[in-house]
């Protein structure tokens, strides 16, 4: 199947975890190529401020992913500043390092800490797809029948988890897991659905503290997984599996265009 490849030119995406890390940088690139850009992150990131200097078409609002509450109003907010919503971006997420069982201390992994990073990373995603796709519904069908994309971030400690990285691990095989059932329900709203497995970077995530990944997209290995189509606005090169349209394609390559557009 031939790739179609549009512009993210006046395009309109949220961002979550938009403050830094993955998240600030897809928004830099989303807004360099034209796009405008809502980063959602924690009342007490460095949101507003990154969102200054991304200038007047990124604008930030304080959310938690978890509240209904706070997406609904980040929604409200991207349609009454740039008229609509076109792209979702998951990013948002938090990890702890805490074996199941510590042997040395005699102490159990504790379940507040495991289902604290399900609660922000599964559910947190699910709460944006959910809501984000009421609203992409209400978009104008282009010439393809699309209405919007909607992009997760799962992780490479979905399929080869290390010690320590069982709540992790478990949050990003649920984002993996519901990818393709998601896809399932959303295509015959022309919504796109698709999760990419990033490796070999540094997030920026709580509870870790390990530095941003800044600027540096380019060097980063992305898998893509199951999906219903692939949204790349130069985020390096692709390899893996696809699901498109139902039409399962195995060991295709490819490099997303540095000119920003989706394929």
């Amino acid at each position: 199947m031939a790739a179609v490849c549009r512009s993210v030119k006046d395009l309109v995406a949220i961002i979550t975890g938009g403050a830094s890390g993955l998240g600030l940088a897809t928004a830099e690139r989303l807004v360099r190529q034209g796009a405008s850009a809502v980063l959602l992150d924690m009342p007490n990131s460095d949101g507003e401020a990154q969102a200054k200097k991304l200038g007047k078409s990124c604008v930030f609002t304080p959310a938690d992913v978890t509240s209904e509450k706070d997406v609904q109003a980040a929604l409200t907010l991207a349609k009454e500043k740039f008229g609509r919503v076109d792209v979702a971006v998951n990013c948002a997420g938090v990890a702890v390092a805490i074996k199941t069982y510590n042997s040395k201390k005699s102490q159990a992994h504790t379940l507040e800490d495991f289902q604290r990073v399900l609660n922000v990373n599964l559910i947190g995603t699910f709460n944006v797809i959910r809501l984000v796709a009421g609203e992409m519904g209400q978009n104008e069908p282009d010439q393809g029948g699309q209405r919007g994309v909607i992009i997760n971030t799962a992780s490479v400690a979905a399929f080869e988890g290390q010690v320590g990285q069982a709540a992790y691990s478990a949050s990003k095989g649920g984002i993996v897991g519901m990818t393709l059932p998601i896809a399932r329900d959303l295509a015959p709203m022309g919504i796109r659905v698709m999760t990419i497995a990033p490796g070999r970077h540094i997030p920026s995530l709580p509870h870790l503290g390990l530095g941003g990944i800044h600027g540096q997209l380019r060097r980063e290995s992305i898998r893509p997984l199951s999906s219903s189509s692939l949204l790349a606005p130069g985020l390096g090169s692709t390899t893996g599996r696809t699901q498109v349209g139902g039409t399962r394609q195995t060991g295709k390559q490819g490099r997303a265009s540095d000119s920003g557009c989706l394929v």
